[in-house]
């Protein structure tokens, strides 16, 4: 029976029974500490391991606690070893266990691209299917704090053309416990993107073990002036520019991908098709990456659909500056986004 399924089977699905948009409320962090613990409690051979998961303070809080309950063989601090740790955790998993790598900031998983790229994500298709590589590669964007060139990166959108690998980015509580579990469960490679604003929001999660569908998107809003597909933060401000500009009479569809690979096509030219205008937003870099591949499949496939050029939000071709000043100029923000909804349904 597969991994996902015998957990089902021991946990009744609580999405079953309560509403996820009310109840209890959790932090982010929480979510996911919330997660990883369903996760090993259920499956011995789920373990933890990253720089800095077995300290006081955990993980960005995510990682809080579990030492102390599973001890040190299942979570425990790793050295400065990015490439190595990767390259042992895709052993691992290739032996049947189920390592969930804490990799604190994405820049150094640049350091791990020949592990994630080289082997975790073909070697399942160049054994013909003989092998899973069950791994799960966490990370957490920083920004805000003048952290720079070197530790603000958002490299998702270099991996996404990459085979074998998936890809989430949650923008909630709820989705980061839902997507966890599944990423755990999932038997390929997966890489998990937070954005540490993301980590201020609390909402209603739902007690015990449910799953998010890896590739499925959800409908954060019903409009009808145009579509805007996002993920994480960036998501979180067009919501709120969504929210502003319904004053004005103008409502969008807002699509919340949650993950980018597998990339949920349906629901965007869904979208696409009824209201023919969209708006692209990422954490990354504009060219290249999502917004260019989302941009590009709309005009191959949805051309016919569209009453307005594409629009694309995210990061300037230059690397991240240091200074608080400069930042306001180079993320996107929400009066940014609100500045080109209210083009596009113009337009």
């Amino acid at each position: 029976m597969p991994w996902a399924q015998a957990l089902i089977a021991k946990k009744t699905d609580s999405l079953s029974h309560q509403d996820p948009n009310t109840g209890r409320v959790l932090s982010y962090a929480q979510a996911i500490n919330e997660a990883l613990v369903l996760a090993m409690e259920l499956d011995p051979k789920v373990f933890v391991l990253g720089q800095g998961v077995d300290d006081p303070k955990g993980m960005f809080g995510a990682t809080l606690g579990l030492a102390e309950k599973f001890g040190g063989e299942r979570v425990f601090d790793t050295p400065l070893s990015e490439d190595g740790m990767t390259g042992i955790c895709a052993g691992a998993a290739m032996m049947g266990l189920r390592p969930v790598y804490f990799h604190n900031r994405p820049d150094f998983l640049l350091l791990a691209f020949n592990q994630l790229v080289n082997h975790a994500s073909k070697v399942h298709f160049m054994d013909n299917g003989k092998t899973n590589v069950p791994m799960v590669v966490w990370a957490a964007i920083g920004r805000g704090w003048g952290s720079g060139a070197q530790h603000s990166q958002a490299v998702h959108g270099l991996l996404l053309g990459v085979p074998g690998l998936k890809i989430v980015l949650p923008s909630s509580p709820y989705d980061a416990k839902g997507l966890m579990l599944s990423a755990i469960a999932d038997n390929n490679p997966v890489l998990i993107f937070e954005h540490r604003w993301c980590m201020r929001r609390k909402s209603a999660v739902p007690e015990g073990f449910y799953t998010v569908p890896l590739g499925k998107g959800v409908y954060r809003r019903r409009g009808t002036d145009l579509t805007i597909v996002g993920v994480s933060h960036t998501l979180e401000l067009a919501l709120e520019a969504v929210d502003e500009l319904a004053r004005d009479g103008i409502s969008a569809d807002a699509i919340d991908l949650r993950t980018i690979k597998p990339l949920d096509e349906e629901i965007i030219f869904e979208s696409l098709k009824k209201t023919g205008k969209i708006l692209i937003l990422d954490s990354t870099w504009a060219m290249g990456g999502l917004c260019a591949e989302i941009g590009c499949r709309v005009a191959e496939k949805g051309f016919r659909d569209l009453k307005a050029p594409v629009r694309r939000i995210g990061l300037p071709d230059i690397p991240t500056p240091a200074g608080f000043t400069l930042e306001q100029y180079y993320y996107p923000d929400k009066k940014r986004i609100a500045s080109a909804i209210g083009e596009i349904a113009a337009a």
